[in-house]
């Protein structure tokens, strides 16, 4: 992998980026808009808000990264850019971290834009540090980038990469711990939620709404979290093809 060759994609990604506002806006401000609803909403019970918004808020940038990454990655190929690029001194690894890293910068600034929102405006209440909670929105946004790059390769159109999100993203919602404790699960899917890395996100929020240092539990949430997108990255450049047939 060289460098030079990641920084030049992940520039010319987000020159793309910057004439298509309507994507920007959609991982920027969706996220935000959602956790603004969500609180009021609970409107009339902060306390339930509290304790579903930490969690919400590493969920939303996941999946709003999922979607926007998977879709954006399945145009170029569709569009023959990819084959093109690839017919290059470029390698597939070039190509993935690349997007990676500006989809990555792009995550930074959507998790800084929730968090904000959610601690700042929405007063949502949490006893640990709020870089932290910021740390592990960054990390699910990260992941969520990953799966898209992944799930792109074996899509043909943009209707199949958004069909993919009931197969990859809504088990893990339903799984994570949201809206039951893990432990009070059937004991087939609690064991199920224990291979899927949205569960470590979810449990590496709560952490931080619960504690006011960094817990060992936090710490193996945030590993899990990170190196889960680091192996789907890995297994995005393994299966990626230079275009759809």
């Amino acid at each position: 992998m060289n460098a030079s060759r990641v920084l030049a994609t992940a520039v010319r990604v987000l020159r793309q980026l910057r004439h298509d506002p309507r994507t920007i806006a959609l991982m920027l401000l969706v996220p935000v808009l959602m956790i603004t609803l969500l609180r009021y909403v609970f409107d009339g019970s902060p306390g339930t808000f509290d304790s579903v918004g930490a969690s919400l808020l590493g969920i939303f940038p996941l999946i709003t990264m999922f979607l926007v990454t998977s879709i954006a990655t399945l145009r170029e190929r569709t569009s023959g850019t990819l084959e093109r690029l690839l017919a290059m001194p470029l390698g597939k690894a070039d190509l993935i971290a690349g997007y990676a890293l500006a989809f990555g910068l792009l995550a930074v600034v959507q998790s800084a834009l929730a968090t904000a929102t959610a601690l700042w405006l929405l007063d949502l209440t949490v006893t640990g540090s709020p870089w932290l909670l910021l740390l592990v929105a960054l990390l699910d946004a990260l992941l969520g980038t990953a799966l898209g790059l992944f799930v792109s390769a074996f899509a043909a159109s943009e209707f199949q990469a958004v069909q993919f999100m009931p197969a990859v993203i809504f088990p893990q919602l339903l799984l994570c711990g949201l809206f039951t404790p893990r432990d009070t699960m059937q004991p087939a899917l609690e064991a199920l939620s224990d291979a899927l890395p949205m569960s470590y996100a979810v449990d590496g929020m709560n952490q931080v709404l619960r504690h006011t240092d960094m817990t060992a539990d936090f710490v193996r949430d945030a590993l899990v979290v990170a190196g889960c997108a680091l192996l789907v990255l890995v297994l995005g450049a393994a299966t990626l093809r230079r275009r759809t047939p």
